[in-house]
Formats: structure tokens, C-alpha cells, sequence
């Protein structure tokens, strides 16, 4: 079991560590409810022990008049203590605008153990993440699987500055590096688990060349969560999770969208989170009247239906058969 920095700095808001113990409590009650780590619940013990405050020291709410910040170094007390327990309320935390965009969160904590569970991670296990956001998920990793094996990549230099300040906050000190996810980190190769925590177009074909064999790939795709294993270079293959997951998209990807006609789809499948998830899948490729028919033919088919298969330079998504008659393909990443 990884473990953190004997000589974690002092916790700067110790005056709201009753507060901080009862918020945290019906956390793990709720994520325990919700079965997020019911495939493998030695998770437990990280989300118990890494404190999610920490990495956000301030986050935004939406509010009657539009955002409204809370933060820990708010001279209000009552505010100190709202911002306290939101910090462990199971839900996105907005951690980062500009001009009103949503740049980077703290995830929802029941996805994110979840995710972790469905990872699979061996305590030897390298593990590389995409989108290093807050640091917090970076944390929960390298509680379980020791510091030294895990990296997390972004972007934004000021993401990566302020992750870096976080998890030092908490005692931790993974590998933390400022560059485009999409390319991974060939020089922390080879990795046996990759995670990405924002939504990608497709499969980045550097990923599958950094992953050791047998290596795991979990990461939000269109609405859903895809888990690859890797057999190889250029050949991965694998299906979606039962769960939805709404991510931040990975920035400099392009992003695959098409209009619906008003009126031309009925509202109750436009209403069905399957039916959404078959459109995002296939936007650009299948006409939203087509993609209803198929789902209708095909009995409005769960996430757990469809795949998503590499082979050298082909990269395809699937209902029920790889080389079955649904398939459509993914955009290069």
C-alpha cells in the first residue's frame, strides 16, 4: 500500500477538523451507497485518509446571481464552514473559470472510486492519468500504489502549478508534468494503467504505445466510460461501463458534435440518457433518425452493448460485435 510524506505540512484549516471529520464521514457513507467501490473496495481506505479539502481551497456555485466562490480563507466563519463541507459533498466541484468556462474540477467522489475501482490497479502497477485537475485523484493514487508509480499529465501550466501546491499540502509528491495528454509521457514509460479524467473524441494511438502488455485503459468517451485492454502497440479493444460520465473535454482535441433538426426526434428519446449516448458516439457519422431506429430496433440497448476496437490505423466503435453490421469510426486523436 502506497503511503504518503511522513512530514505532511501542517492542515492550514485544523480549526474546522470536526467539521472536516463529519463532512468526510458522509462521504464514504455515500460512496459506499452508491457501490462506487464495489469492485474493489480497498479504495476505502484512500478516500478515508486523503483529504479532498485540501486540493480545493476554493471552488465555485452556482448561485441566483451566477457564480459564487467559497473558499477556505474566507474571513466569514459560516462561509469557512460551507465551504468545508461542500468540499465533501459527492459532487463536481468547479475549480477553475475563464470567461465563464468551465477549465478544469474536482470530479464527483462516487465516479471517481468508481473509475479507480474499475481500474484494477495492482500495488506494483504504473499508473498514468490524463487530465491532472485538482491533484486529488492523483492523491488517491499514489496512496494505493505508492507515489514513485504514478504521473499525471495536463495542459495548463497554472493546473499543473496548483496540483503540484495541493498535493504537497497533503503530504504527496507524484510526477507531475506540463504537457498535451493526448501524446502521454513516453518518458515514464511503460505504464499499466492509463486513466483519463476528460472526455475524448477517440483513442490516442501514443497511449497504446507507452502501455506495458495486458495494460488497462479507463476513459470517458461520448457520454460513457470505455475500458481497453491493450494487446498490443497498435491493438487494443474493449466495452463500455454500465455508468455515465460527463467529463471535461481534453482541450485541443477536436470535438465531434451535429445539430438536431427541432421537432425531428421525439422528445422521449431525446430525454434518454442511452439514446444521448448512442448520438454522441456517432455524431458525424450516423443521421440522429438513423441512430433512433437502430436503438429502437435494438431494444434501446445499454452502454454495456457497445465497444470500441483499435487495430493499427483503424479505430471503431461497436454495438454487440466488433465485426458486427453497427460499427462506425472514431476520428483520430
Amino acid at each position: 500500500m502506497g503511503a504518503h510524506h511522513p512530514g505532511r505540512p501542517p492542515d492550514p484549516y485544523a480549526d474546522l477538523a470536526d467539521v472536516a471529520a463529519e463532512a468526510r464521514a458522509g462521504m464514504l457513507r455515500t460512496i459506499e451507497a452508491s457501490g462506487g467501490w464495489d469492485a474493489d473496495p480497498s479504495w476505502r481506505t484512500a478516500f478515508a485518509e486523503v483529504p479532498r479539502h485540501l486540493f480545493v481551497p476554493s471552488y465555485w456555485i452556482g448561485g441566483g446571481n451566477g457564480h459564487d466562490r467559497l473558499r477556505g480563507g474566507d474571513p466569514d466563519p459560516a462561509r469557512r464552514v460551507r465551504w468545508m463541507r461542500g468540499a465533501y459533498v459527492d459532487a463536481p466541484l468547479a475549480t477553475r473559470l475563464r470567461d465563464g468556462e468551465l477549465l478544469s474540477s474536482s470530479s464527483q467522489p462516487s465516479l471517481m472510486a468508481r473509475m479507480l475501482a474499475e481500474l484494477r490497479v495492482g500495488e506494483e502497477d504504473r499508473v498514468l492519468e490524463i487530465g491532472a485537475g485538482t491533484g486529488y485523484n492523483a492523491a488517491l493514487l499514489a496512496h494505493r500504489v505508492g507515489e514513485e508509480r504514478v504521473t499525471t499529465v495536463d495542459l495548463d501550466p497554472e493546473i499543473t502549478a496548483s496540483a503540484r501546491a495541493h498535493l504537497h499540502s497533503a503530504g504527496y509528491a507524484p510526477t507531475v508534468v506540463t504537457g498535451d495528454g493526448a501524446l502521454g509521457c513516453p518518458e515514464r514509460a511503460p505504464f499499466d494503467r492509463i486513466v483519463a479524467t476528460c472526455t475524448l473524441p477517440s483513442v490516442p494511438r501514443a497511449w497504446l504505445a507507452q502501455c506495458a502488455p495486458g495494460a488497462l485503459v479507463l476513459a470517458p468517451l461520448a457520454t460513457g466510460l470505455i475500458r481497453l485492454v491493450v494487446d498490443g502497440p497498435e491493438q487494443a479493444e474493449g466495452r463500455f461501463l454500465h455508468t455515465s460520465a460527463y467529463f471535461v473535454p481534453l482541450r485541443g482535441a477536436a470535438r465531434r458534435t451535429e445539430a438536431i433538426p427541432p421537432g425531428s426526434l421525439p422528445r422521449r428519446a431525446l430525454h434518454s440518457e442511452l439514446f444521448q449516448f448512442l448520438l454522441a458516439l456517432t455524431a458525424g457519422v450516423l443521421d440522429p433518425r438513423d441512430a433512433l431506429g437502430l436503438w429502437l430496433r435494438e431494444g434501446r440497448p445499454a452502454r454495456e452493448r457497445y465497444g470500441v476496437t483499435v487495430r493499427g490505423p483503424y479505430v471503431w466503435s461497436w454495438l454487440d460485435d466488433p465485426e458486427g453490421p453497427y460499427a462506425w469510426p472514431l476520428p483520430e486523436a
